[in-house]
């Protein structure tokens, strides 16, 4: 279980990396995280990134931010549901924004 926890905490902190330098005011409002923690993250090194994932508690969790997005999935209705309700929630005609209703944050 350990080995999984690593692999999961490791991806995160690599994927946070990459969003902060693609851009750091979208990663660090997409991740809902502070500029100095934005900071912390981008200057880690590898062998840091490593050690920091191999903690025994999960480093990130994903939120959810919407009750029609919790209870689309939570139903188990079809696909149709679900893309009908976040259609409902968004407008006709508008394109589905999922970090509307996710967010990955850092629990450190």
């Amino acid at each position: 279980m350990l080995a999984e926890v690593k692999n999961v905490n490791l991806s995160y902190l690599l994927l946070a990396q990459r969003l902060l330098r693609k851009d750091k005011a979208m990663g660090m409002s997409n991740m809902s995280i502070s500029g100095k923690l934005a900071d912390v993250i981008l200057n880690l090194t590898t062998e840091q990134a490593e050690r920091l994932a191999a903690s025994s508690q999960l480093l990130c969790r994903l939120g959810f931010n919407d009750h029609v997005i919790l209870s689309a999935i939570s139903d188990k209705g079809s696909t149709a549901k679900t893309t009908a309700s976040l259609v409902t929630a968004n407008g006709v005609g508008q394109s589905v924004d999922v970090s509307r209703y996710t967010q990955l944050s850092f629990g450190f």
